[in-house]
């Protein structure tokens, strides 16, 4: 969803930079084969996604929602030199497709796969994350900062997606829309939490970058 009228929203694509050929390919692909394709991260989100991690240089990422492997790829442009993404999904249907394009970006060797319920991965992980991306399941966002939280380094971004969920969060909660009533909660708990420091940013459908205080 773009909430700048679209000949705006346009200026501001043509004048920021363009999607590298080889996620091109993967958004095609992603859009003639999978399920969902509304899901991918796009072009100028991508690209905001590749800015940030460069101005972050993160050591070890991780990633709470893969998909067809995007906003990994995007990610992993700004890894610092020996670097590791930790990407997390539910679909094993889509390693291969995945791994099609890890090995194609030239970051194969700095992305690591896991699959199955982040709610039981994460825990596992004793890594201090230098940067986390969730993009998955609206229902657990709140579940995944708890988790995530406390495997934070000092000065660690969190960067949340979807958080104005095409507009809902301002409109009148349906009490069995469990989605929106899940980042309604998130949203709250970002603003209130006295560990972070968040802007959230009207990119897309809403992306938050939460700074954990040093």
């Amino acid at each position: 969803m773009n909430f700048l009228p679209e000949k705006l929203d346009q200026y501001v694509v043509e004048h920021s930079q363009q999607e590298p050929e080889i996620l091109r390919e993967l958004s095609k692909e992603t859009w003639q084969k999978v399920l969902n394709p509304r899901m991918l991260s796009g072009a100028f989100q991508g690209r905001v996604l590749s800015m940030i991690s460069k101005l972050i240089q993160p050591k070890s990422v991780l990633e709470i929602g893969t998909y067809t492997g995007y906003s990994a790829i995007c990610i992993a442009e700004g890894l610092a030199e020996g670097g590791v993404i930790h990407t997390l999904d539910k679909n094993e249907e889509l390693e291969d497709l995945q791994n099609k394009y890890f090995e194609k970006s030239g970051y194969r060797n700095q992305i690591k796969q896991y699959f199955g319920n982040a709610l039981e991965i994460i825990p596992s992980f004793e890594t201090q994350f230098d940067l986390v991306f969730i993009d998955a399941d609206k229902s657990n966002y709140p579940n995944y900062f708890h988790l995530i939280i406390d495997k934070m380094k000092k000065g660690g971004i969190i960067l949340s997606d979807n958080v104005l969920w095409s507009g809902k969060v301002i409109e009148k909660l349906n009490p069995k829309d469990l989605d929106t009533k899940a980042l309604l909660e998130y949203n709250e708990l970002l603003n209130n939490d006295n560990r972070i420091e968040t802007v959230l940013l009207p990119i897309r459908d809403g992306l938050t970058i939460s700074r954990v205080k040093s």
